[in-house]
C-alpha cells in the first residue's frame, strides 16, 4: 500500500487538528495542571471527542465501533501528539479496547466494545510491576477459589488509573504456563488505587491487590493464554505512541523553526546561522523518515501483516529517536527561555519522554527489532 494519505483520511486528520487545536491544546493541558485535576483531563472535551466517534474508530462495527482501523486511530494520535491533548483515548480505546477484542469472548466483546465506544465505561490496562517495562516477568498471581479467582501483587504506570472504571489486570494463573488477563472494578475490595504525579502532567497511578476478588466472568479469554493477545495489544499500543511521538516532534520541530526566524541576536535573525540551519536540516530528514515509517506500521496493523512486531519495535524505536533529538534541540535552539515554565515548549520535551518510556524505551525496542530480525 502506497505511504499516501486518502482524502477521507486527510479529512479525519484536519477535523483532528481543528478540534483539538481550540479545545485540548497546551494552554487546557497548563490550566488542568494548574488546577490541581486528579484525571488531569477535561472529561467534557473527552465526551465531544466520544460524540465526533473517536473512541470507536478501531473498534469493529459488530461491537458498536465504526470500524475505521487503525490507520485513522494513528493520525488522531498524531494530532494528539502535536497539541499534547489529553484524555482516556490511549488507555481505554487504543490499549483496553484492543486487548479486549484481540482476547475476549464474544459476550465479553458484546459487554464492553460498546460500551468503551459509548464512553460510558474506561478501562486501563495495569501490566507493569517494575521500574522497566518487561511484560515477561510477572510477579502478580491469581488462583482459583470457588466460582471465581482471587489476585495478589501490585502495578505501576497504569495510565489514567484515577479515572478508571475498570482494570484489565495481568496476571499468572496457579497451574497455566502463560499468563491470563483479568478484569477488576476500581471499587473491589482489597483493590487500593494510589494516584502518581506524571512529569507530563497526566495521571497515572499504582496499584496495590490484596486479595481481590473476582467472579468466574472476570477472566478475559482462556486462562493462561492471553501471551500472544497481548503481545499483538502491546504492539498495536506501540504503534500508536509512536503516530504521537510523531505529531509531538513536528510541532516542536515547526515551532522551533518559527523561533528561529524570529529571534534576533548580535543584530541578526539567528535562523541565518548556518550551524542551526544544518541541524534543523537534519531534523527534518529525520521527521519524513520517521512519518513514512509510522504510517507503514499503521497499515501494517490493518492489514493483519505477518511482520507486525518488526515493524511495531521499529516504529517506537525509531520515534523515541527522533522525539529525544526534537524535544532537546526545541529547548536548546530557543535559549534560556526554553528552560521556563512561561514557555510552552518545555511541556513537548516532558510528554516525549514519558510517551518514550510507555511499553519500552528505546533500547528495549531496538534489542527486541534485533531478536527479531535474527540479529
Amino acid at each position: 500500500m502506497a505511504l499516501v494519505l486518502n482524502e477521507e483520511q486527510i479529512m479525519l486528520k484536519d477535523s483532528a487538528a481543528g478540534f483539538l487545536a481550540e479545545k485540548a491544546a497546551v494552554p487546557q493541558l497548563r490550566a488542568l495542571r494548574d488546577s490541581g485535576s486528579e484525571t488531569t483531563f477535561d472529561a467534557a472535551v473527552w465526551r465531544e471527542m466520544v460524540e465526533m466517534g473517536w473512541a470507536s474508530i478501531a473498534i469493529p462495527e459488530a461491537f458498536g465501533g465504526l470500524g475505521y482501523g487503525y490507520t485513522g486511530l494513528g493520525l488522531v494520535l498524531e494530532q494528539v501528539g502535536r497539541h499534547l491533548s489529553n484524555s482516556p483515548l490511549e488507555s481505554a480505546v487504543l490499549v483496553s479496547a484492543t486487548l479486549i477484542n484481540e482476547l475476549g469472548s464474544e459476550a465479553q466483546k458484546q459487554q464492553w466494545l460498546p460500551a468503551i465506544a459509548a464512553g460510558e465505561t474506561q478501562f486501563s490496562l495495569a501490566l507493569q510491576e517494575g521500574a522497566h517495562h518487561n511484560p515477561q516477568q510477572l510477579a502478580t498471581t491469581a488462583r482459583r477459589e470457588g466460582e471465581g479467582y482471587v489476585l495478589n501483587g501490585s502495578k505501576v504506570l497504569v495510565l489514567d488509573a484515577p479515572s478508571a472504571q475498570q482494570f484489565l489486570v495481568v496476571a499468572m494463573l496457579e497451574g497455566s504456563e502463560g499468563p491470563s488477563v483479568f478484569a477488576v472494578p476500581a471499587d473491589a475490595a482489597g483493590l487500593t488505587v494510589e494516584s502518581r504525579a506524571m512529569v507530563d502532567s497526566r495521571a497515572a497511578g499504582a496499584l496495590m491487590l490484596d486479595n481481590v476478588s473476582v467472579g468466574a466472568d472476570a477472566l478475559v479469554g482462556e486462562a493462561g493464554a492471553a501471551g500472544p493477545a497481548l503481545e499483538r495489544t502491546l504492539d498495536i499500543a506501540n504503534i500508536g505512541l509512536a503516530a504521537e511521538l510523531l505529531g509531538l516532534s513536528v510541532e516542536a520541530f515547526e515551532r522551533t523553526v518559527a523561533y528561529l526566524q524570529e529571534r534576533k541576536q548580535f543584530g541578526r535573525i539567528i535562523g541565518s546561522f548556518q550551524g542551526l540551519q544544518h541541524r534543523a536540516a537534519e531534523l527534518f530528514a529525520e521527521l519524513e523518515l520517521a512519518r513514512s515509517i509510522v504510517l507503514k506500521a499503521l497499515q501494517a496493523i490493518d492489514e493483519g501483516a505477518d511482520n507486525l512486531p518488526l515493524l511495531a519495535s521499529a516504529a517506537k524505536a525509531k520515534l523515541c529517536e527522533v522525539a529525544q533529538r526534537a524535544s532537546n534541540e526545541a529547548v536548546q535552539m530557543h535559549g534560556g527561555i526554553g528552560m521556563t515554565d512561561e514557555c510552552e515548549i518545555g511541556f513537548f520535551i516532558k510528554r516525549a519522554r514519558v510517551a518514550q518510556h510507555t511499553f519500552g524505551d528505546y533500547n528495549y525496542h531496538l534489542d527486541r527489532f534485533a531478536q527479531l530480525g535474527g540479529f
